[in-house]
Order: structure tokens, then sequence, then C-alpha cells
């Protein structure tokens, strides 16, 4: 049985651009899961768009499932 890669889109403002740290009382987002790359990667590129003036927040793709714990037990499904 093949096991199908999952992607999301992970990511929010930060304290610095060092993007270790994230604001206080800034949230991990999570987007996803995506079935493909391509779908995860326009999901990431509209985020970053939206967001472009503020180098700040930083948006990135992962195929591991992110930790309920990183992402405040919630993923927010794509449209």
């Amino acid at each position: 049985m093949e096991v199908m890669t999952e992607y999301w889109v992970v990511g929010g403002e930060y304290t610095d651009t060092s993007f270790t740290t994230l604001r206080s009382g800034a949230k991990l987002e999570c987007y996803g899961p995506f079935m493909s790359y391509e779908a995860a990667r326009k999901e990431w590129l509209a985020r970053t768009m939206q967001t472009i003036d503020n180098a700040l927040i930083r948006y990135r793709i992962v195929s591991e499932r992110p930790s309920s714990f990183d992402c405040d037990g919630q993923l927010a499904r794509s449209s």
C-alpha cells in the first residue's frame, strides 16, 4: 500500500527575522492537509502575498503533520 504524503502550510508572526519565536500572544497558524505540494504552494503563495508588507510574518510548507501542541490543537482546513 502506497502512503500518500500530505502537506501543510504553517507560520505566523515572529518576534524578529530569525523566525524562531512567535510574537507574544500569537499562535502558529496551520493550513491543510493538502494532497500535493503544488496545492500547498498555492496556499502558501496566497498567504505570503497577503502579508508581504510585514517582514516578521513567514509561512513555510511542511510534509509532516504539525503537532497539535504547535498548532494549539487546531488544524485549519483550506477551502
